[in-house]
């Protein structure tokens, strides 16, 4: 026996609340089978869900069109600082550079390898790092490193920095708009709830096969159970009830 189960997509809630409005305008009060009220309380629920699910994937779809340009971004800075590390560690190896001078870069003197930058939090502070023990050394008369040149690693630093802020401040919007889908998604699914039961209680003389067919017209969607499925030599999703 097919069994009645909630929507669990935004789209298929909007459409199961649209459907009821629908049917309300088209056939009116006296011919549906739910109320007035909650076909009021539908209407005045469905502008601000639409409004909270077009904000929520209007904020994904700028990350995601923002973050190619973003993973660029990460690769050329850590690029850049791990070439400057390595060309510095390669310096002090021919005593152009004294390795004590790599304290200024928070680097060990005896280590030659190049720290862990495989976060972004990583390369925010060895770019920092880097950058500042460059300044200090040439301020104090050393030669500053060529290929790559610190400016030039601090030009690729910076719009690192500018990009990861930004992505920062764009999650913090698109959870916020998730937030509000979220707590959205339990208002409708409760409107969805006492909708349905009202028009299935409105067929309780019906057998259940008519109920259903009935109750379908009104947007109540309902699922064949695995064995039935199969029985029927239907296709099995994994998700239907035994």
């Amino acid at each position: 026996m097919p069994y009645r189960r909630l929507p669990n997509t935004d789209a298929a809630r909007m459409r199961a609340l649209q459907i009821a409005r629908r049917q309300y305008e088209l056939k009116g009060a006296e011919n549906v089978p739910y109320t007035s009220k909650i076909v009021h309380e539908i209407s005045a629920f469905i502008p601000f869900f639409e409004r909270a699910i077009a904000d929520h994937k209007t904020s994904v779809d700028a990350q995601l069109a923002k973050n190619q340009k973003y993973q660029n971004q990460v690769r050329m800075v850590r690029m850049y600082i791990s070439h400057f590390i390595q060309v510095l560690n390669l310096s002090c190896q021919r005593n152009e550079i004294k390795p004590e001078k790599k304290l200024l870069y928070k680097l060990l003197p005896d280590n030659y390898s190049v720290p862990d930058l495989s976060t972004e939090m990583l390369l925010i502070e060895w770019g920092k790092n880097i950058i500042d023990g460059e300044s200090e050394r040439t301020r104090n008369g050393g030669a500053p490193i060529y290929n790559p040149a610190i400016s030039k690693v601090s030009v690729h630093y910076d719009q690192f920095c500018d990009s990861f802020q930004t992505k920062k401040v764009s999650k913090k919007n698109s959870d916020r708009y998730l937030e509000s889908v979220q707590k959205l998604r339990s208002q409708a699914d409760a409107l969805i709830l006492n909708l349905w039961d009202q028009i299935e209680k409105s067929y309780t003389e019906l057998s259940t096969e008519e109920m259903q067919d009935k109750a379908k017209e009104f947007g109540i969607v309902y699922y064949l159970r695995r064995k039935e499925r199969q029985a029927l030599g239907l296709p099995v999703s994994g998700d239907e009830e035994k």
